[in-house]
């Protein structure tokens, strides 16, 4: 329970009271990363809840009006946190001229570049506009969509370096049990599957291949992934999850 409770504070802004001397057991923050979809399924059933509810006050599927409630809720839940690791992704990748140490150096400045502010925009208006488009049966990409974003963090924290010592994500990496990781990222699957059907599929395929680019970016610039391009990688398979689907 501890371990889910980290999950859910560490990725969403609900309250959720625990001790921060949590965060000194490795092996706790390691089976916290193995709960990071179901946190996605609690934010997707919360987005259905908000979009019924909404629908059932007279709002359309297609409103403009219940999209914007929709992506606010959104954000709301999860603080803008992982929008925030996006913009100082964005904000390294600019200014970090391929060094490595640079771009580390950037993303850990809280100011936000221009890079920043035109990403977020963008990745924002692109999801505002994917959830205008969504019809009554895709709504249900409220909760895969979430979710196999961080099933994507299980994954980059598999197989990819964490760069950033002394950060949470280095022990949550480290202390991963990879087998009950896979078991996780298997069941994510099938769940995608039963839900979507062979629509599903082709969003598995799709959200495999953001996985795959953004983490050879990540190598190649930092030679790893930190807790910032690992937001980053969230936000962006969300978002390219709705646009394939309304595709």
């Amino acid at each position: 329970m501890q371990a889910f409770l980290l999950a859910l504070q560490l990725m969403t802004r609900l309250p959720v009271k625990l001790d921060e001397s949590v965060y000194a057991e490795p092996e706790l923050m390691g089976r916290s990363v193995l709960y990071y979809p179901l946190v996605g399924i609690i934010i997707g059933i919360a987005l259905l809840i908000a979009q019924t509810l909404l629908t059932d006050f007279g709002l359309s599927n297609d409103s403009l009006l219940l999209a914007a409630l929709i992506l606010g809720i959104w954000v709301a839940i999860t603080g803008a946190l992982h929008l925030d690791g996006l913009g100082d992704s964005a904000d390294a990748w600019l200014g970090g001229y391929g060094d490595p140490a640079r771009s580390l150096e950037i993303m850990k400045d809280p100011r936000c570049g221009p890079a920043a502010v035109v990403t977020i925009v963008l990745l924002l208006l692109v999801k505002f506009a994917a959830l205008t488009e969504l019809t009554s049966e895709d709504w249900i990409l409220l909760i895969i969509s979430p979710m196999l974003a961080r099933v994507a963090v299980i994954a980059l924290f598999m197989t990819t370096p964490y760069v950033r010592e002394k950060g949470m994500g280095e022990s949550a990496a480290q202390s991963l049990s990879q087998k009950k990781a896979l078991i996780v990222i298997a069941m994510a699957a099938v769940v995608t599957l039963l839900m979507y059907g062979m629509n599903g599929f082709w969003i598995l395929v799709l959200s495999g291949l953001v996985f795959y680019f953004l983490r050879y970016l990540m190598l190649k610039r930092i030679n790893g992934t930190t807790g910032d391009t690992a937001g980053a990688m969230i936000e962006v398979i969300e978002v390219s999850v709705l646009v394939v689907a309304v595709i």
